[in-house]
């Protein structure tokens, strides 16, 4: 399934006691500490949960450098096994889940209790499914894409490496993600399978968890920055013990995006940008502390609605998008729309703004896979700085002159 946007250890519900007691204060001063070395071993027990790494665990661990991703944390301890938390599998989660890699090569003398886990994963991985587009680019950058073997819904893929694959049998539709082909992917019997939710109800990942299959979720989706999106490349690596190797990829692609955010500051003008289409009569358009708006703000321009506070979608009135958005300078990812001639004839208001009259509309829809995905949203949350170095030679070609657009075209 492709998104545009896109844990976990258990906890145990608190438990109240009420009692009543007529006694002496020394009978029951004595019943009141007997109450609190209980719930201390109650406490310590709970410690013990999949909230958390087992306290023994943690105490031999080095926690990995995460700077940027908010969702997920790596550790590695003294037995080689890798943990991965992940934190915020879906926005709103109220809990997480915590992962065991541990070394097929020392699996046989490494004592590990899985009930203290989500998942206990065997690695290096040969042979796995992921369950977003947003994950391929992330096998394909460690040089691992030909461990893929199944996808749910393989026409959104956009990779020309990937399709190929689809194409010779290689990598199998499984259906969609909310109602994956089951018998399908138990015949494939992956290692791992990486999946993506936007809440903690997938029957289908319910069915090869008692199949035996690990099933990890994947929160890259819910990440709000252009970086912490990006980051979760390091998520990937340790499946496949590629973990310098994700170092590696990640620091070059900051290196990237932090030097153009520092070419744009060179800019001579701010313009203002305006986003977002009418759907029926609403008019949805990218949150102030979204992704989105990040990449705005980093390339130096003015996002009409940065003093809203939402991290998702804004949903606005026709009359408050034309009050604020008329004299705009810049108009971005318009929604699906890929000429003037559909903008113009879906809705005469559209009209009035400034940037259909000076033809300065710029989308992402004109970048489409064979098979009509949208590589946007495919590539793009891996390559941030691909983006940004889009936004930043639409808005100040002078910054930028010899870049190629890469994700955004103009309006055709």
């Amino acid at each position: 399934m492709q998104v545009d946007n896109k844990q976990i250890p258990y906890s145990t519900k608190p438990r109240v006691f009420r009692f009543t007691f007529d006694i002496s204060d020394q009978l029951f001063m004595r019943f009141f500490f007997i109450f609190l070395f209980l719930v201390s071993i109650y406490s310590c027990k709970n410690s013990e949960s999949k909230d958390g790494i087992p306290p023994e665990e943690l105490l031999t661990s080095t926690k990995s450098a995460i700077t940027h991703a908010k969702g997920f944390e790596v550790y590695k301890t003294s037995d080689d096994i890798t943990i991965i938390k992940v934190n915020s599998p879906w926005p709103g989660a109220d809990k997480g889940f915590t992962y065991a890699l541990v070394p097929k090569k020392r699996i046989s003398r490494i004592s590990i209790d899985s009930s203290l886990y989500d998942a206990v994963v065997p690695v290096p991985v040969e042979n796995l499914v992921v369950t977003s587009t947003t994950h391929i680019p992330a096998l394909e950058a460690l040089n691992v894409g030909d461990r893929l073997t199944g996808f749910p819904g393989t026409d959104y893929i956009s990779s020309a490496y990937t399709r190929k694959r689809v194409e010779a049998g290689k990598v199998i539709n499984l259906g969609n993600n909310e109602m994956m082909n089951t018998e399908m992917t138990l015949r494939l019997n992956p290692e791992v399978l990486i999946g993506f939710s936007i809440a903690n109800e997938n029957k289908a990942y319910e069915t090869f968890i008692r199949a035996g299959i690990p099933v990890v979720y994947n929160g890259d989706w819910a990440e709000q920055t252009p970086l912490g999106k990006a980051e979760w490349i390091k998520f990937f690596a340790p499946f496949f013990q590629m973990e310098e190797k994700a170092e590696i990829l990640f620091d070059s692609i900051t290196t990237a995006y932090q030097q153009a955010k520092e070419l744009a500051k060179n800019a001579n003008t701010i313009p203002s940008v305006m986003s977002g289409a009418l759907y029926k009569d609403v008019w949805y358009a990218p949150g102030g502390n979204s992704w989105a708006a990040q990449f705005i703000e980093d390339a130096n321009a003015r996002y009409l609605w940065k003093e809203t506070k939402e991290t998702g979608s804004l949903s606005l009135s026709l009359e408050s998008v034309l009050a604020k958005a008329t004299k705009a300078d810049y108009w971005v990812s318009p929604s699906q729309f890929t000429t003037y001639d559909d903008l113009a004839q879906a809705n005469s208001h559209y009209l009035q703004f400034d940037p259909l009259k000076n033809k300065k509309i710029y989308t992402y829809a004109l970048s489409k896979g064979d098979t009509g995905g949208l590589i946007f949203f495919e590539l793009g949350p891996n390559r941030p700085d691909l983006i940004l170095k889009d936004l930043i030679h639409i808005f100040h070609p002078e910054v930028l002159p010899e870049h190629t657009l890469f994700f955004f075209k103009p309006l055709q």
